[in-house]
């Protein structure tokens, strides 16, 4: 399938693929929806702790960078493992403009240490931040009990439905501890129905730039 990098509304670029007209993150702005949807509706909770984090759609890396840069401003220790299926290539990851959006240049190692770091190995980015890459479809993660935050960031409804089924999101119900939290930039009833019956709480929060809403989910 091609995969083409192009530039969001807020500056900075995503990968979009022209067969399915599908993009890994808004096109309304790639950096505002992660820390919109990731940051301040997820991470944010948990400041002054150790946190545990399975990112479902690894993709370009962009919330695993923002989440290491955040976790330093709310004194956190981050356990970080973000599962993908279709590994970004180095050459895509080259075009991203992460980095200088983010004014984080001084720390532009960090983020080709995220990307060049072997697959199903442990790597201690920072003395607060580690993370594991895994290569895996969302339907062999088989964690329990095991993460205090989800960020759930799969390709839209409109072009993978199976990604948003009871089954997926029984498996992240069960991937979290208790009181663990679940967020993504989906909104749609349906997404809301399967994370009911799997046992989760919803609640619907306003959306980022270009979304009227989104929705968080807690295993009580």
């Amino acid at each position: 399938m091609k995969r083409e990098v192009i530039q969001t509304a807020d500056g900075s670029t995503t990968i979009h693929l022209p067969e399915w007209d599908e993009c890994y993150h808004s096109k309304h702005g790639a950096i505002q929806e992660a820390q919109h949807v990731f940051i301040k509706n997820g991470l944010a909770l948990f400041e002054n702790q150790k946190v545990s984090i399975l990112e479902v759609g690894f993709g370009t890396g962009l919330n695993a960078f923002i989440t290491l840069l955040e976790a330093r401003k709310l004194n956190q220790i981050i356990e970080y493992v973000g599962v993908e299926a279709y590994p970004v290539s180095a050459v895509e990851v080259l075009n991203m403009n992460y980095v200088a959006e983010l004014n984080a240049n001084p720390d532009s190692d960090l983020f080709e240490k995220m990307h060049k770091s072997n697959w199903e190995e442990e790597i201690v980015l920072e003395n607060n931040f580690s993370l594991i890459k895994r290569k895996q479809f969302f339907n062999e993660i088989v964690d329990e009990n095991k993460f205090d935050l989800i960020y759930f960031d799969a390709f839209g409804y409109r072009v993978q439905p199976e990604l948003w089924s009871t089954e997926i999101f029984q498996k992240m119900y069960n991937a979290l501890k208790i009181n663990g939290t679940l967020v993504t930039y989906a909104a749609r009833g349906v997404v809301k129905r399967s994370m009911i019956e799997v046992g989760f709480t919803v609640e619907k929060l306003a959306g980022p730039p270009g979304k009227r809403e989104m929705f968080r989910a807690k295993k009580i």
